[in-house]
């Protein structure tokens, strides 16, 4: 059962990019085959029990109240986990963290995604409590019947304040910890927090090049080559986020829009939208009426 929720794919799931999961009863018939990957970010929290779990040569023993950062496509050469194990487990990429970060904790969150190693933190109590709060909160959001929009906001707040906890408990308990990035990982995290902060008014890959002293071209090649999206499809992405985002407030015309956006015009906007979007801007208004 572990051995399956780690090893999924989380774009085969019928999610939105995000996967929450609590074990509470689980029962180990073998140890779970290995090796295996772990194609996904993923968060491990432990609400008791115990689970021995290697990538590569390193073993953790894990127990309650353990915290357990598994990055992306990491190779797990073992898993044993006792009979009485219960577990919180998120699971995310890159699309629903560029998606879903606020601003301030945009850089942050590519700064977990792109870890190279596991990192275990064993949590004070105090702390404890409040990750199985926000664990829980996300796992009864994921499965809740309300309203979609309202779930989606509320979703998105819980993540924000998971990357904002687990940037916490970082400098709380590893305030020394080297991340170990490599150039273009450094590159690239520093190109999220420019896009965070310039968007609004730079739409140009030639611009963030230039702040990092770097081509555009070399920019898009290191970009796709971290997460999988070139430099000009992140800028895309997040001028489409934040168009609906004020799309939604009724007291933004589509021109105002477009002027915040700093867009040559309202037509422009509206062609650069429709492009990207296969609507109208005041189709899409219309639609979240």
């Amino acid at each position: 059962m572990i051995r399956e929720i780690l090893n999924t794919e989380i774009k085969s799931i019928e999610n939105d990019g995000i996967d929450v999961i609590y074990i509470t009863d689980y029962r180990a018939k073998n140890i779970v085959p290995v090796p295996f990957s772990i194609s996904n970010f993923s968060v491990l929290l432990i609400k008791s029990g115990k689970m021995n779990i290697r990538f590569h040569d390193e073993t953790n023993i894990v127990n309650r109240k353990d915290l357990l950062v598994i990055p992306f496509n990491s190779i797990c050469t073992k898993l044993e986990a006792t009979d009485n194990i219960q577990l919180y487990l998120i699971r995310t990429n890159f699309d629903f963290a560029f998606n879903n970060c606020y601003e301030k904790e945009l850089s942050d969150a590519f700064s977990f995604l792109m870890l190279k190693s596991d990192r275990k933190i064993s949590l004070q109590e105090t702390d404890f409590k409040v990750l199985s709060l926000i664990y829980k909160l996300m796992y009864v959001l994921q499965n809740s019947n309300d309203k979609p929009e309202v779930i989606t906001k509320l979703r998105r707040i819980c993540f924000n304040l998971f990357i904002y906890e687990l940037k916490f408990i970082h400098s709380k308990y590893k305030p020394d910890l080297n991340l170990d990035f490599s150039r273009r990982e450094s590159i690239v995290i520093q190109f999220l927090t420019l896009l965070s902060i310039h968007l609004r008014k730079q739409h140009h890959v030639q611009f963030y090049a230039g702040a990092l002293f770097i081509t555009p071209g070399h920019l898009n090649k290191m970009v796709k080559e971290s997460t999988g999206k070139t430099a000009k499809a992140f800028i895309i992405e997040a001028l489409i986020n934040v168009s609906k985002n004020l799309l939604t407030d009724s007291s933004y015309s589509v021109a105002n829009i477009a002027d915040e956006l700093e867009f040559s015009s309202a037509e422009n906007f509206g062609v650069f939208f429709k492009r990207h979007t296969g609507m109208l801007p005041t189709e899409f208004r219309s639609n979240k009426k």
